[in-house]
């Protein structure tokens, strides 16, 4: 679903705005061409075992950009996003 489908179900079910979450693909492949797969030094595509993470979550304000992108471990990312979760609703 695009953009403009989605803010439009946004509205219609009564939503103010796009998800908080929602991610550059643009921004995903340079952080890649910058970063190499730490498990087989692709510069696109898939990364097993890894994901692209953002230092500071998107939900909690963090940018979309390359430079706040880190790889991580499937593991260690499923156990910071509960942190982050936990935290960002916090701080609300």
């Amino acid at each position: 679903m695009n953009q403009v489908a989605l803010m439009g179900l946004a509205l219609v079910i009564g939503l103010s705005a796009m998800p908080a979450e929602a991610r550059s693909k643009k921004a995903v492949a340079e952080f890649k061409r910058e970063n190499p797969c730490p498990a087989n030094g692709n510069k696109r595509g898939a990364c097993p075992g890894y994901q692209v993470d953002h230092l500071r979550p998107l939900k909690c304000g963090g940018s979309d950009v390359p430079s706040n992108m880190q790889w991580q471990t499937v593991a260690d990312a499923k156990l910071k996003d509960r942190e982050e979760k936990r935290q960002c609703a916090k701080a609300r």
